[in-house]
């Protein structure tokens, strides 16, 4: 009887390992396992491809603050046109609108990169952040000097001054989805973002 009985459980052990499948419970485990690592990780996935079409919003503002930069110290004046700046910024792309605003009450004007494209109320791409810039004239290094008859006069440099801004939430979360404009410090003359819907950026 001993021998037959281990006979059996060899036999019933060999077969065991030959099935060698996983079970039905094990598979849900291991599914569930990997539902729960996507789940984490999707969100940080789809925030990094927004940052990536931001960041060509950051690029083409910056690049347009400067050629106004440039534009204004040979025709002493700001241009409304993208082409007229010479980099090859396109009006739209998948992801963003641009435009440019000139101040009619400041020497500012007001670069622009709006989400793009209307689609119910919102933006198509409403999950990117609006970016505006801007560039201004500013007095700057202001000191007191005398003059030949040795007065006191207030020497100053009139100078181009820009700022990048971003808005603090995506249109979907209820950011800024129309145009703005920048502002200028009556104290400082420095360029200013809209503080209610935008925050300096770098």
């Amino acid at each position: 009887m001993k021998t037959t009985f281990k006979n059996n459980l060899l036999h019933h052990l060999i077969a065991k390992k030959e099935e060698g499948g996983f079970t039905l419970i094990e598979l849900l485990v291991v599914i569930i396992i990997i539902g729960i690592l996507a789940a984490i990780a999707l969100p940080s996935f789809l925030n990094q491809a927004n940052k990536a079409r931001q960041s060509e919003a950051v690029t083409y503002v910056g690049s347009m603050n400067r050629a106004q930069q440039a534009y204004y110290l040979e025709r002493n004046g700001f241009t409304d046109g993208i082409a007229e700046l010479g980099l090859g910024i396109p009006k739209s792309t998948e992801s963003y609108d641009y435009q440019i605003t000139k101040s009619t009450t400041a020497p500012t004007v007001t670069n622009q990169a709006l989400p793009a494209g209307p689609a119910d109320g919102l933006p198509a791409d409403a999950a990117v952040r609006a970016y505006i810039g801007g560039v201004a004239l500013a007095e700057v290094n202001e000191e007191t000097v005398d003059d030949a008859a040795g007065s006191p006069v207030v020497v100053s440099e009139t100078t181009t001054v820009a700022v990048v801004c971003e808005a603090t939430q995506p249109p979907v979360r209820g950011g800024a989805t129309g145009a703005q404009e920048v502002g200028v410090d009556g104290t400082t003359g420095l360029p200013t973002c809209p503080a209610t819907i935008y925050f300096k950026k770098g």
